[in-house]
C-alpha cells in the first residue's frame, strides 16, 4: 500500500492542525507543499472544492477539512487519542474545536494577512522557501495577481481587518479563560480542543515548534498589533500576543515538540526537490 499524502501550505494555521494530528497520532505520511493560488487545480482534481489541507490516505481514500481528518484519523486510529473517553468531555472538546475554528482561525488568517500582503518578499518566503529557484522567481512575479486574488477571496480590507482583531482578541480571551487547572483545555489531558487552540494561534506566537522556520518578519507587520492583538516589534521574530503567551501552557508546546523533526535529527527526503517530505513515527516523549 501506498504511503498516506498530505495535500498542504507550509504556512497555514489550518495545514497545520492536520499536520500535528498526524504528527501525535505518529502516522508515517508525505507532505505536498502547494502555493496559494497555483494550488487550485491540483485540490480540485482531487476533491472539486479548493481549500487544503487534504489528505489522501493509503486506500486511495481522500478527506478534505483539517477537522474532517481529525475526525478520521481517530476513528482509524484511536491510540493516542485526541477526543477525550468522557462522554461529557468529549462533546465539550469538539465544542472548543468548532468554536475556534470559527472564531480564531479565519480571523487570525485575516488579521495577519492585512498586513503581510503589503511585503511580497515576506509572503513569497512564508509558502515557496525551499521550492526550486525558479519556481520562487515566477511566484514572485505572479505576487501582484495572487495578492489580488487572496484579497477578493478572504475579505481582507481595513474594515473586514478591523472586526476580525475583535473576534481573535474575543478567541483569545476564551482560551485564557477555559483554561483548566490541569493545564489543559479539556480534562486532565491534551486533547483535540488543545491542539485546535495551540495551531490557529500559531500565526501570532510563530513558535519555535513549527515544523517549517518562519522568515524574519518586516518591522511593520510587527509594529501593525501593538496596544491590540499583538504588542511589541520583533524584527527577526513573532510579534509578542497579549497574554497569550502564559494562556499557551508549556505542555502544549512540549506536545508539538514531541512530533517534530528537522534535517538534522530524522530522515526528511524530498522527492521532488523542496517540496515533498517524508514523515515517520516520532520518538516517543
Amino acid at each position: 500500500m501506498s504511503t498516506p499524502v498530505l495535500w498542504q501550505f507550509r504556512s497555514s494555521h489550518f495545514n497545520e492542525k492536520a499536520r500535528w494530528a498526524l504528527d501525535w497520532k505518529g502516522i508515517p505520511h508525505l507532505r505536498r507543499s502547494l502555493l496559494p493560488g497555483w494550488h487550485v487545480p491540483r485540490v480540485m482534481s482531487l476533491t472539486r472544492q479548493t481549500k487544503v489541507p487534504v489528505l489522501v490516505r493509503d486506500d486511495g481514500e481522500v478527506i478534505s477539512d483539517s477537522t474532517r481528518i481529525i475526525e478520521r484519523l481517530e476513528a482509524l486510529q484511536p491510540d493516542p487519542p485526541l477526543y477525550p473517553a468522557d462522554p461529557a468531555e468529549r462533546r465539550r472538546a469538539l465544542e472548543l474545536e468548532d468554536f475556534f475554528d470559527e472564531e480564531l482561525g479565519p480571523h487570525a488568517r485575516r488579521v495577519f494577512f492585512f498586513e503581510a500582503l503589503d511585503y511580497p518578499d515576506y509572503v513569497v518566503s512564508l509558502f515557496a522557501d525551499g521550492d526550486r529557484p525558479v519556481m520562487r522567481a515566477l511566484y514572485r512575479a505572479a505576487f501582484p495577481l495572487n495578492r489580488a486574488v487572496m484579497r477578493f477571496a478572504m475579505s481582507i480590507d481595513a474594515p473586514h481587518a478591523e472586526a476580525s482583531r475583535k473576534h481573535v482578541d474575543a478567541a483569545l480571551e476564551r482560551l485564557e479563560t477555559e483554561l483548566r487547572p490541569s493545564g489543559y483545555l479539556v480534562g486532565d489531558a491534551f486533547s483535540v480542543a488543545d491542539l485546535t487552540a495551540a495551531a490557529l494561534v500559531s500565526p501570532l506566537l510563530m513558535p519555535e515548534e513549527f515544523p517549517y522556520p518562519w522568515p524574519p518578519i518586516p518591522e511593520p507587520v510587527a509594529r501593525a498589533g501593538a496596544g491590540r492583538t499583538w504588542a511589541g516589534p520583533r524584527s527577526s521574530g513573532p510579534p509578542r500576543c497579549t497574554g497569550v503567551i502564559a494562556a499557551v501552557p508549556p505542555r502544549w508546546r512540549r506536545s508539538r515538540a514531541r512530533c517534530s523533526w528537522s534535517t538534522t535529527s530524522a530522515p526528511w527526503r524530498a522527492t521532488t526537490p523542496g517540496r515533498t517530505t517524508a514523515c515517520w513515527t516520532p520518538a516517543a516523549a
